[in-house]
């Protein structure tokens, strides 16, 4: 029986989701947490890789089982006392047997949050701009990139993506309103697939738009001359959010 798990975490405590020798991963500890409630191995696919620091609102993973849960709630329940505070499993879902929670995936959405006045209480989910932005300028990059489909400007070198296309159906600024009511920016942007750094690469790079240091003209030409070291700087991880993922099978 294969199911799809539902879960959000922290990316704070953890070397990025994917396992990896000797560190502790979003993957690993749910994996060992499966195995002991199951009573068995039970490696986890996830529909992407995070990396240290990232946090997830939504993300999914398939799982096999010999047998049917007879109990999720109580599975559910087990999962989230053992996966401690920075995990959160929300649900199981029941999946044909060839569904996979990467392949099936048909869109992801990252956000990027920006306060512009300091905060203890945001400073661990917001990157913090002592200026303002021009969000206009930055709205004006965000339009191009939906009208791009080559981003190795903004890709990992030495990565092992086979391909560097892909297809950003949304992307935009808006005014933040957080919980502090404290001036602020959230970048959404939303793809059938993405490279790795890609969308920290991209929001330091609008950055330099909302600074006055790069023109619409200027974008255009990172874009075209598919070099990293073109493009503006990598973001700080930890106001980075994999927000929601679209699969033609559940409706989320």
């Amino acid at each position: 029986m294969r199911y799809f798990l539902k879960l959000s975490y922290s990316g704070a405590p953890y070397h990025g989701w994917q396992s990896q020798p000797n560190a502790t991963s979003v993957q690993q500890t749910v994996e060992e947490a499966l195995a002991t409630v199951l009573r068995c191995p039970t490696p986890i696919t996830g529909a992407g890789r995070t990396d240290t620091g990232v946090n997830a609102r939504v993300m999914f993973a398939h799982f096999d089982t010999a047998d049917p849960i007879a109990d999720k709630p109580r599975l559910i329940t087990a999962l989230n006392r053992l996966c401690g505070h920075a995990i959160a499993i929300h649900d199981i879902i029941n999946v044909r047997d060839d569904a996979h929670a990467r392949f099936d995936a048909t869109a992801r959405t990252y956000k990027y949050f920006v306060t512009f006045r300091k905060s203890p209480f945001l400073a661990p989910t917001a990157w913090y701009s002592p200026s303002l932005l021009d969000m206009e300028a930055m709205n004006a990059g965000a339009r191009i990139l939906c009208d791009t489909s080559d981003f190795t400007s903004f890709a990992k070198l030495h990565s092992d993506a086979k391909t560097n296309i892909c297809r950003v159906s949304e992307a935009r600024w808006d005014p933040w309103s957080n919980d502090y009511g404290l001036p602020g920016a959230v970048f959404t942007i939303t793809a059938d697939r993405f490279l790795r750094n890609m969308v920290r690469a991209v929001v330091g790079t609008l950055v330099d738009m909302g600074r006055g240091k790069l023109s619409p003209d200027g974008l255009r030409d990172i874009i075209a001359r598919k070099d990293r070291c073109a493009a503006g700087t990598s973001m700080p991880p930890h106001p980075l959010f994999l927000w929601n993922i679209a699969y033609p099978m559940i409706n989320d």
